[in-house]
């Protein structure tokens, strides 16, 4: 397939792109700082662009068969994380511009407020509290594409990341804002981030999450 990617740069994206053009598929990376990448491949073309311009995105998106985003935005402490939002509205008119349909994109668990109820104390009481204004607008974009009737979207959401390459464990799923087991509980709370890119294309031939948002995490 004809693959974009946003955030290639970033530590998901480039498994993403890594994995996308092992399975064959022809990449373009979409950064705003080409040296960042130093992926060299017959199949992939990296390209520059404003993540903030629908007529910068537009172009590199003609053509494409899906638009995959690992786009990430930093804690703001004393305002409001506006990045998923801001960035997500200008993709998708440029998608539209771009006829093209299809984008995979990753949040996070505990995006809606009171999802994070039964997890463990720590993550409830110190992590949940410390990444809420990025959660807050994780969800504020997730909100933004359950209205758009149009597109075939999927959200990703894994829990913590961790830098470690695809792994052949299975996966388990739950479409909500995290993955529990029989009592409610959620079941661990880190994923490796290749598996995060592993689950992303493997939903390039399957259309069971589409419009969907799914928690996933490894066995």
């Amino acid at each position: 397939m004809k693959v974009a990617v946003l955030g290639a740069t970033g530590q998901t994206g480039q498994y993403l792109v890594n994995q996308a053009l092992q399975q064959g598929h022809t990449v373009t990376a979409i950064v705003r700082n080409p040296g960042k990448l130093t992926i060299h491949h017959d199949n992939l073309k990296v390209v520059e662009a404003d993540i903030f311009s629908a007529e910068s995105l537009k172009t590199h998106f003609k053509g494409q068969d899906v638009i995959m985003s690992c786009l990430g935005f930093p804690v703001s402490i004393f305002s409001a994380v506006t990045g998923y939002t801001l960035s997500m509205k200008v993709i998708i008119s440029a998608m539209r511009e771009a006829q093209v349909n299809r984008i995979i994109t990753m949040t996070s668990w505990y995006t809606e407020p009171n999802s994070g109820t039964q997890s463990p104390y720590l993550i409830r009481f110190l992590l949940l509290p410390l990444i809420r204004s990025v959660l807050t607008n994780m969800h504020q974009m997730e909100q933004f594409l359950q209205e758009t009737g149009d597109i075939n979207w999927t959200v990703v959401r894994p829990p913590g990341l961790k830098n470690l390459p695809a792994s052949a464990q299975e996966f388990l799923t739950h479409e909500g804002y995290f993955v529990p087991d029989n009592s409610g509980y959620p079941v661990g709370s880190t994923v490796g981030r290749g598996d995060v890119a592993r689950f992303m294309l493997s939903l390039l031939n399957n259309n069971a999450w589409v419009k969907k948002g799914v928690a996933i995490i490894t066995k």
